[in-house]
């Protein structure tokens, strides 16, 4: 079975994220989105109400899984015998950066990186962007999916 983990906090699920595990559907058997919990971070949005909104979004969508997870992702994904970990690029910058964490989990495991690049019309939105409008009252359901409510 072709089981890909695609990690993340989603505070909150986006477009691009949405965009990057539909496509990533057809690629492997199954996909489990897995939200880090990580205890020093802010978060607007708490564990439950972040893992309702991408379940609530995939709720018709049988290969894809919710789940919360503390600790290394390569560590979760020997637990869960995932052999993928899914990545959306958005830009030069987030290449570097998750190149670097890509050659660090394969050199401690035999995990592979597979990277999707975002879709042209999502590339400009990341979570920070969606908190910042959030906060200043914006309009931001054009950046997220139905399923993300304030």
């Amino acid at each position: 079975m072709r089981r890909a983990i695609f990690p993340g906090s989603f505070d909150p699920i986006t477009l691009g994220h949405f965009d990057i595990i539909k496509r990533g559907i057809d690629l492997f058997d199954e996909i489990i989105v897995a939200i880090g919990i990580n205890a020093e971070k802010k978060y607007m949005f708490n564990l439950e109400q972040r893992k309702a909104f991408i379940e609530e979004a995939f709720k018709d969508e049988p290969k894809v899984k919710v789940v919360t997870y503390k600790g290394m992702t390569v560590d979760f994904c020997k637990e869960i015998e995932a052999n993928f970990i899914l990545r959306g690029l958005r830009n030069p910058a987030d290449f570097e950066f998750e190149k670097a964490i890509a050659h660090t989990n394969r050199k401690l495991t035999k995990i592979e990186t597979v990277f999707l690049l975002t879709a042209a019309s999502t590339s400009f939105i990341s979570s920070s962007i969606v908190r910042d409008v959030i906060r200043n009252n914006g309009n931001f359901s054009i950046l997220v999916p139905d399923s993300v409510k304030v």
